[in-house]
C-alpha cells in the first residue's frame, strides 16, 4: 500500500503542476493569440493591398508572391500566437516535451502550406511564360512542373514531420528508409515506367499539346501530358487518358504535322459522253484547281497548287457504267476544317460547270438488249430435240 501511494504521488504533482495555472495566466494567453490573429490579419490585409499595387503595375510574379503570403499569414498567426500564449502557462513534466512537438508539427504545417502556394506561383509564372511563345513544348512542362513542384513539397513535408515526431536526424532517416525505399520501389513499377514514358515524350517531341494524333485506334486532339499519362480529347467528346508508359512504346500518327491533305476524286461520266466532252472536263476541273486561294468566296488559307504536289487529272478507267476521269490534288494546310471548307466549294463549282456544260455524271447502270429490238439485231438459235418424236 506504501508502495502504491508512493508511485502514484510523482504523477499527481505532475498534473497539479500542470494545471496549477491562474485565470490571470489563462487571460495572458488569450490575449496573446487574440493579439497575434490581429496582427496577421493586418499583415494580410497589407500584404494583399501590395498585390494589387502590383496587379496595377503589371507585375503577375510579385502579385502572386504577396497574394500566396497574404493568404498564409493568418494560418501563421494563430500558430504563432498559440506558441507565445503557452509561454504564459504552467507546463511542466511529461507534457512539456509534447507540447513542443505540438507547435514543432503546427509550425511544419504552416511551412509547409507556404511551401505549397509558392509551388503554385511558380507553376503559374512558367504557364504565363508558355503561353508567350509560338511552341507547345512548354506549354506540355507546365502539368508536369506543376506535379513535380507538389510532390517534392509533399515529400519534404512528410520528412520534416517524421522527423519530428521521431526525434531522428534526417540522414538516420534516410538510411532506415533504404529497404523501404527498395520495396516501395518494386511495388511503383508501372508508376516509374510512366515517369519514363513522359521524360521519352519531351525529349523526342511525337507531338504537342493542340495537336490532332492518331494512337491505338484513339483519334483526338492532345489536351495534356502529364508526369503519368496523356489526355486526348476525341471529337465526339470524349477525354481519353493514355499511360505515358504505353504512349511510348505505341506507333503514333501525328496528323497535326501533315503538310498537306491529299483527297482522290473519281469524276463519273456518262459513256455517252463524246472524247471531246470528256477533255473538257479534265479542262474545267484544272480551271477550278487553278482559282487562288482567297478567291471565290473563301477564307481559309490552303492551297493546291503547291509546286512539289501539283494536282493530277487523268481519263483513267473505263467503268463497268461510266467513264472515270481521276482528280488527285493536295491541300497545302493541316487544318482539316480549312480542307473541308475549301472541298465543298470545289464540289459545288465542278456540278455548275459540268451541268452548264451539258455533261452528264453516271451513277451505276445496267443495259439489257432485247431479242427482236430493230436498232440492235440480236439473233437468238435454239434447238430442241425430242426423243421418240418425229
Amino acid at each position: 500500500m506504501i508502495t502504491t501511494i508512493a508511485q502514484a504521488a510523482p504523477a499527481a504533482e505532475t498534473t497539479a503542476r500542470v494545471l496549477d495555472t491562474t485565470p490571470a495566466h489563462w487571460t495572458h494567453f488569450f490575449l496573446a493569440v487574440l493579439a497575434a490573429y490581429a496582427a496577421g490579419k493586418l499583415a494580410g490585409a497589407v500584404f494583399l493591398a501590395f498585390a494589387r499595387r502590383a496587379d496595377r503595375r503589371e507585375r503577375p510574379a510579385s502579385a502572386a508572391i504577396l497574394r500566396a503570403t497574404s493568404r498564409t499569414m493568418g494560418f501563421f498567426s494563430i500558430a504563432l500566437g498559440l506558441y507565445i500564449g503557452s509561454r504564459f502557462v504552467e507546463i511542466s513534466g511529461n507534457f512539456a516535451p509534447t507540447i513542443d512537438t505540438v507547435f514543432r508539427l503546427l509550425f511544419t504545417a504552416v511551412g509547409g502550406l507556404f511551401a505549397w502556394r509558392m509551388a503554385e506561383v511558380a507553376t503559374q509564372a512558367f504557364a504565363r511564360h508558355a503561353a508567350k511563345t509560338e511552341g507547345k513544348m512548354d506549354d506540355m512542362l507546365v502539368p508536369i512542373l506543376r506535379t513535380t513542384l507538389r510532390v517534392v513539397v509533399l515529400v519534404l513535408l512528410v520528412v520534416q514531420v517524421v522527423q519530428v515526431v521521431s526525434h531522428e536526424q534526417v540522414s538516420s532517416l534516410i538510411a532506415g528508409l533504404g529497404i523501404g525505399g527498395l520495396a516501395v520501389a518494386l511495388a511503383a513499377q508501372d508508376s516509374i515506367k510512366n515517369v519514363f514514358g513522359s521524360v521519352v515524350i519531351i525529349a523526342d517531341k511525337p507531338f504537342t499539346i493542340d495537336e490532332r494524333i492518331q494512337v491505338d485506334g484513339i483519334d483526338g486532339i492532345v489536351e495534356e501530358v502529364g508526369l503519368r499519362s496523356t489526355r486526348i480529347r476525341t471529337f465526339d467528346g470524349s477525354l481519353v487518358t493514355i499511360p505515358n508508359g504505353q504512349m511510348a512504346d505505341k506507333t503514333i500518327v501525328n496528323v497535326g504535322r501533315r503538310r498537306s491533305i491529299r483527297r482522290l476524286l473519281n469524276v463519273t461520266l456518262t459513256y455517252d459522253t463524246t472524247p471531246d466532252k470528256v477533255a473538257r472536263a479534265k479542262q474545267i476541273v484544272g480551271e477550278i484547281l487553278a482559282v487562288p486561294p482567297m478567291q471565290g468566296g473563301r477564307t481559309e488559307s490552303g492551297s493546291v497548287t503547291d509546286p512539289a504536289t501539283p494536282p493530277r487529272v487523268h481519263f483513267s478507267e473505263f467503268n463497268d457504267s461510266s467513264l472515270n476521269v481521276q482528280v488527285i490534288y493536295w491541300y497545302a494546310s493541316p487544318n482539316w476544317w480549312d480542307y473541308m471548307a475549301y472541298t465543298e466549294w470545289f464540289n459545288f463549282q465542278l456540278l455548275r460547270r459540268l451541268n452548264d456544260e451539258g455533261i452528264d455524271m453516271a451513277f451505276p447502270t445496267q443495259t439489257i438488249y432485247l431479242a427482236g429490238d430493230a436498232k440492235r439485231p440480236l439473233d437468238v438459235a435454239a434447238s430442241v430435240r425430242s426423243k421418240g418424236l418425229s
